[in-house]
């Protein structure tokens, strides 16, 4: 498979999770360690007020969880190679979430096995 190939495919199958958040058939969550990376790479592109009316789209859609204290501890205890990864699967735990959707190399699944197993 072509990257092209795979970058569409994995665009269908997160619009089709995108999709069961907007309707309330699935509770998707996004880290603030996500919204600050995401931020950090819109004002690279867009302007303040097209920021604000994007983040405020996900609010909509996503329910935002903050970073604690605890994360951090418990992410620092994981000793995972990728200190992010640990925060993100950290905060996953805290939040009871039951899947973590990442395209990282971490005990999670992949956006076409999440769809699979719902």
């Amino acid at each position: 498979m072509s990257n092209d190939q795979y970058l569409s495919l994995s665009y269908r199958v997160l619009a089709s999770i995108w999709k069961l958040c907007e309707t309330g058939k699935a509770k998707g969550y996004v880290s603030t360690l996500t919204i600050a990376n995401l931020i950090y790479i819109m004002k690279k592109q867009l302007t303040p007020e097209k920021i604000d009316e994007t983040i405020n789209l996900l609010r909509m859609i996503f329910e935002f969880t903050d970073l604690t204290v605890s994360d951090i501890n418990l992410a620092t205890k994981m000793e995972w190679n990728d200190f992010e990864d640990a925060v993100q699967s950290a905060t996953a735990q805290r939040v009871h979430a039951d899947y973590l959707i990442t395209r990282s190399k971490i005990p999670a699944f992949t956006p076409a096995e999440l769809l699979a197993r719902i």
